[in-house]
């Protein structure tokens, strides 16, 4: 008897469920995917990272650390497209920065949204790590809600809310690569090495994605600033009962001279909700400090000892 044969199975068919995510969301997203090269002022051999196209007409988002400085810029492309890139602006508070390639057309990636992420879920890094253009890893949301502290020229600090934390591995180079999720939409852009297996990306939301449509048509993001410095405190049962939620945001320090000094703000005073939204830590009062709250009166209700009283602030514009 002759033994039968058996069909041999394609490429495509010997592929895990996990490769063949893989290996589909790198076919989608490696052509959107750029190797940035910075020429620096006074620094030979200048430096690098990558970039995502995110529009037809040449616009690349990365990451604000990258293009720092920048005197000169380039992009590269794995099909082996080469453009000068203009940086339209940076925002280092958020480490995202929108640079312009010379191109009459970019394959842009489809933009998604880090609100949907689960921990354990697959993503997908694609970068230039170490110089190696076109590098594609793969891991797990490791963690959501990071805070990644961040300064910019001016000495003003700032945490960046909500960072992904990956074990897909990144290295330098990653930054202001794309991070993906399953569907091959972008859902962050790598930022920061953290440490062995651990890798950090600012995630699009609607925040972020506000910030770069700021910097598309203006080239920077304008802030409101209230002028302190709190942190999470959590409320006495009774407090918490009174105002409807178990923590606000204690103010730690006053900035003097600064609208939340004007407002007779102090130390101690805990911030439990600002307009009609609450808040608990930080980057909830960082988040409302969007441009239309620059110069309007703002409510901000505050537990100081056993009172809740409000007191109206006037932001100023960050500068």
């Amino acid at each position: 008897m002759f033994e039968q044969a058996t069909a041999v199975p394609t490429e495509r068919e010997a592929l895990d469920a996990y490769s063949t995510t893989v290996t589909t969301v790198a076919e989608r997203v490696l052509p959107s995917v750029a190797s940035l090269r910075v020429g620096r002022p006074g620094r030979p051999g200048g430096g690098a990272g990558s970039a995502v196209a995110i529009t037809p007409d040449g616009y690349l988002v990365t990451s604000a650390h990258v293009v720092a400085q920048a005197g000169s810029a380039s992009a590269s492309f794995l099909d082996g497209t080469e453009y000068d890139v203009d940086v339209v602006g940076a925002d280092p508070l958020s480490d995202l920065a929108v640079a312009r390639a010379r191109a009459a057309t970019l394959q842009p990636v489809r933009i998604g949204s880090a609100d949907r992420l689960r921990v354990g879920q697959l993503v997908v890094a694609i970068g230039n790590p170490m110089g190696f253009s076109g590098s594609v890893t793969s891991g797990v949301v490791s963690g959501l809600g990071r805070s990644l502290a961040t300064a910019d020229g001016n000495g003003h600090r700032r945490f960046i809310e909500d960072i992904i934390q990956t074990d897909a591995a990144l290295n330098p180079g990653n930054s202001g690569g794309a991070l993906a999720d399953w569907r091959a939409d972008l859902i962050g852009v790598n930022t920061a090495v953290a440490g062995m297996g651990l890798g950090l990306a600012v995630p699009m939301n609607g925040t972020t994605q506000a910030i770069l449509s700021a910097l598309m048509r203006n080239g920077r993001v304008r802030r409101a600033f209230l002028g302190i410095a709190g942190g999470t405190r959590a409320l006495s049962p009774a407090a918490a009962t009174r105002v409807g939620r178990k923590a606000g945001v204690e103010v730690q320090e006053v900035v003097s001279g600064s609208p939340a000094a004007q407002a007779l703000l102090k130390g101690g005073d805990i911030i439990v909700s600002v307009g009609e939204t609450p808040v608990a830590k930080a980057g909830d009062l960082q988040r409302l400090m969007v441009e239309a709250r620059i110069g309007s009166k703002l409510p901000v209700s505050i537990l100081r000892g056993d009172k809740l009283i409000t007191v109206q602030v006037v932001p100023v514009e960050l500068t």
